[in-house]
């Protein structure tokens, strides 16, 4: 099943050739600056099975993780699409708000919940995580 998604001015479009191994609410401070103070909702997805079309830009950064991350973002609109980690060749993470159609795109689990603010709304139905599981 193919999936497309891209950025909100069109400059950047992708397709999405798998199934998504997770789908994740992460509300590490890094993703609540990408989310503008919210969790962000993340699709983990094989790298090699996204084609991305058009130019993107990015910014590295060392995560709380440890891991080198490139989140990408288109340079016209500055949408934020995907985050990328060095130490994790296979996978890649696509914002779900990216994709045209989000239709069976559920969460199932919640991560970084310590670093969520007191008023976080975090589903006790969603398996959670302190930080990364």
């Amino acid at each position: 099943m193919n999936r497309t998604g891209g950025c909100r001015c069109g400059a950047v479009r992708y397709t999405l050739s798998a199934e998504p191994f997770a789908v994740r609410l992460c509300w590490c401070r890094d993703c609540q600056y990408w989310s503008t103070g919210n969790a962000a909702v993340n699709i983990l997805v094989p790298r090699n099975a996204v084609r991305v079309d058009g130019e993107l830009d990015g910014w590295d950064s060392m995560a709380e993780s440890g891991n080198h991350m490139r989140r990408s973002f288109c340079p016209r609109c500055g949408t934020p699409m995907f985050s990328e980690a060095r130490e994790n060749a296979e996978r890649m993470v696509i914002r779900v708000g990216t994709l045209d159609d989000a239709t069976g795109i559920v969460p199932t689990t919640v991560i970084w919940t310590d670093s969520a603010p007191a008023w976080a709304p975090i589903d006790p139905a969603l398996q959670a995580f302190p930080r990364q599981p």
